[in-house]
């Protein structure tokens, strides 16, 4: 099996149920997630060997969280549990119709927001492990968490670990504590080999812009010039998403390589939409499965769409999914009940 380390923050996630108002009624559903757990599970339940680097709150909430992630497989022995009050937390209203989706998050001064590096051993948390991967969220909670992440990166280089970043720009969270998220970002840009980020994500990182009238040639010119600035860089992948409602989008895929190959999936019509929160990192998670398992490129990006189209059909962060089931979608399988 491959083993891949992925770090950031375990959540907690508190939505308001079906598709009502937050407190519309005084009723909550409870979810664990993270960017990066959500990678660590899917990984997991495609065979690999996926690890968690984290800290929680040595509390119900962080044991829950960390026994979640146990539960679909994940090696969680990374995950500190410290005696700090809070757990991360965020607050999900899902739209309809035309009413789009609100999050509204509660994570600063939470235990992982307050960890810092020297709280990491990094060659030991990487040993044995071919890829790390980490997200653009991890930095926007503050400067300590940036010097993590980053050290995380470096040392991975250093060690021959593949680093796997995805953007993830999360403006409100950067504004809180006036992150200057340009800067940052680049250097994490600068460690990975592959980067989920779309044309707008390279813009704010290089400070150029992309105004071709198409959207694949925006992306093109965004690989094109992430290639160039940075030499590390071996792939490029993002999803293409239209949208018509809250409950019906288009989604497709583009993944680009340092070599010149470009492979695109073609758009799947998702309608009926139960939760999309996580489909970016069941998409993530798709392609490095893809990569891991030496797949074409083509059939890596389908694989990926595949995974994130699965993932808008299922509640939670997570994408519990095997990769049977993804094949089976990709084969166009039959959506009759499977006796």
């Amino acid at each position: 099996m491959n083993r891949i380390v992925c770090f950031g923050e375990l959540l907690l996630r508190l939505g308001a149920p079906g598709r009502e108002l937050l407190l519309q009624s005084p009723q909550l559903q409870v979810h664990v997630g993270g960017a990066e757990a959500n990678v660590a599970v899917s990984l997991a339940c495609f065979g690999h060997d996926a690890a968690m680097a984290s800290t929680v709150t040595d509390s119900a909430l962080g044991r829950h969280a960390v026994a979640e992630l146990r539960r679909h497989g994940v090696d969680t022995r990374g995950v500190r549990e410290v005696d700090r009050d809070r757990m991360g937390l965020y607050f999900l209203a899902t739209g309809a119709v035309q009413r789009a989706s609100e999050v509204v998050y509660d994570r600063a001064g939470s235990a992982f927001a307050r960890s810092t590096a020297h709280e990491y051993d990094w060659p030991a948390l990487l040993h044995g492990a071919q890829w790390l991967h980490l997200s653009g969220v991890n930095p926007a909670l503050g400067a300590n968490v940036a010097e993590t992440a980053l050290a995380a990166a470096r040392t991975a280089r250093t060690l021959g670990v593949r680093v796997s970043f995805d953007g993830n720009y999360r403006p409100s969270l950067w504004q809180r504590w006036q992150g200057d998220a340009p800067a940052i970002l680049r250097q994490l840009f600068a460690e990975a080999d592959i980067v989920f980020a779309d044309h707008r994500d390279i813009a704010l990182v290089l400070g150029e812009s992309f105004t071709q009238p198409d959207a694949v040639a925006r992306v093109d010119a965004a690989a094109t010039a992430a290639f160039a600035g940075f030499p590390n860089l071996q792939w490029l992948a993002c999803t293409q998403r239209q949208l018509v409602s809250a409950d019906h989008h288009a989604l497709g895929a583009l993944l680009l390589a340092r070599d010149g190959r470009r492979a695109q999936a073609p758009m799947r019509q998702l309608q009926g939409i139960v939760d999309r929160i996580g489909g970016g990192d069941a998409f993530a998670a798709g392609i490095l499965h893809g990569l891991l398992s030496q797949f074409d490129a083509e059939t890596t990006v389908r694989f990926g769409l595949a995974a994130a189209a699965l993932k808008h059909s299922i509640p939670g962060d997570v994408n519990p999914v095997r990769e049977a089931e993804v094949l089976a979608l990709l084969g166009d399988a039959t959506l009759d009940v499977r006796r």
